[in-house]
């Protein structure tokens, strides 16, 4: 059986993300988020809070380093990294999660232009940024976008029944 490590976390950030770059100039963007996991503690549940730091590195950490702000809710997939160093003859370590595909969901803070639900009610959406590109549908190929016709309005009906048992 082969070794897997892999990581999928949705929570909020506990701080603006922090952009640098590295001596060889490659972008890294580091910031953490807080997972809360509830639990029953006598009669009542309480939100039990976990937090990880992560790091997303090269052009999308720098693409997406400004819409990474306090509060605001995010998905990610990456897997754990370990660092190890000797600090005053003391062995060290520290866990990050290094973020393969980010995804902007509902929540505080601005979407990206281009992303899907930028409304500020607070209601899931947001963009995926990742390794695998999202197809865009471009304005001049208006007459391609699924769900609309030439004129850009919605069809007057989806083709479903309104008796769906789900």
């Amino acid at each position: 059986m082969a070794d897997l490590n892999h990581v999928t976390l949705i929570g909020r950030l506990t701080r603006d993300a922090e952009l640098k770059y590295t001596s060889g100039g490659q972008a890294v963007c580091k910031f953490s988020i807080a997972v809360n996991r509830r639990r029953k503690n006598g009669d009542q549940w309480e939100d039990e809070p976990s937090f990880f730091d992560i790091v997303l590195w090269g052009r999308q950490g720098e693409s997406l380093n400004q819409y990474l702000v306090k509060g605001k809710m995010i998905g990610i997939e990456g897997e754990l990294r370990q660092d190890r160093w000797q600090q005053d003859g003391q062995n060290r370590s520290k866990v990050e999660i290094v973020a393969n595909n980010l995804q902007l969901l509902g929540g505080s803070g601005s979407s990206p232009p281009g992303s899907y639900g930028g409304n500020s009610s607070g209601a899931s959406g947001g963009g995926s940024y990742g390794q695998q590109p999202r197809a865009e549908f471009p304005a001049a190929h208006a007459e391609n976008r699924p769900g609309e016709d030439r004129n850009g309005s919605a069809p007057a009906s989806d083709g479903f029944a309104d008796d769906i048992p789900f």
